[in-house]
C-alpha cells in the first residue's frame, strides 16, 4: 500500500478520533443543560463509541504501517512515548465503556477528560515524529 494512502487514513482516523471526542463533550454538556433524557445520551453514547473504536483501529493499523513504510525504528524513544500514550488512552476508553452504566456522571467526566487530554497529548506526539 502507498505511504501517502496510510497516511491519509490514518490522519482521518485519528480526526474522527479526536474530533469526535471534542464534538462529543460539546454536545453532552448541551443536551444534559436541555434536559435530555437519559437514553437518548446513552444512544449517543454507543454510537460514538462504535465509531470512535472502528476509527482507532484503523488509526493503529495504519500507524503501525506507517512505521514499517517509514523505515521508523520500533525502539525509537520518540515512537516509544506515542506508543505509551495510544496503550493508555486505549485503557482509559475501555475502561470508561466498561464501567459508564455503574458510576456517576462526575466520575464519568473526569474519565472522559483524561481520553481527551490524553488523545490530544498522542496528537502532539506524533508531531514530535
Amino acid at each position: 500500500m502507498e505511504l501517502y494512502i496510510v497516511r491519509f487514513l490514518h490522519l482521518v482516523a485519528v480526526a474522527i478520533w479526536v474530533g469526535g471526542l471534542v464534538t462529543l463533550a460539546a454536545l453532552v454538556v448541551a443536551l444534559r443543560k436541555a434536559g435530555a433524557d437519559i437514553e437518548l445520551l446513552r444512544a449517543s453514547a454507543r454510537q460514538f463509541a462504535r465509531l470512535s473504536w472502528t476509527a482507532m483501529l484503523v488509526a493503529i493499523v495504519t500507524g503501525v504501517l506507517q512505521v514499517q513504510l517509514m523505515g521508523f525504528s520500533w525502539s525509537d524513544g520518540a515512537l516509544h512515548t506515542k506508543l505509551g500514550l495510544v496503550a493508555l488512552v486505549l485503557i482509559l476508553a475501555g475502561v470508561h465503556q466498561v464501567t459508564a452504566k455503574r458510576t456517576g456522571p462526575a466520575l464519568r467526566g473526569v474519565i472522559q477528560v483524561l481520553i481527551m487530554l490524553v488523545s490530544l497529548c498522542v496528537v502532539a506526539a506524533a508531531v514530535v515524529l
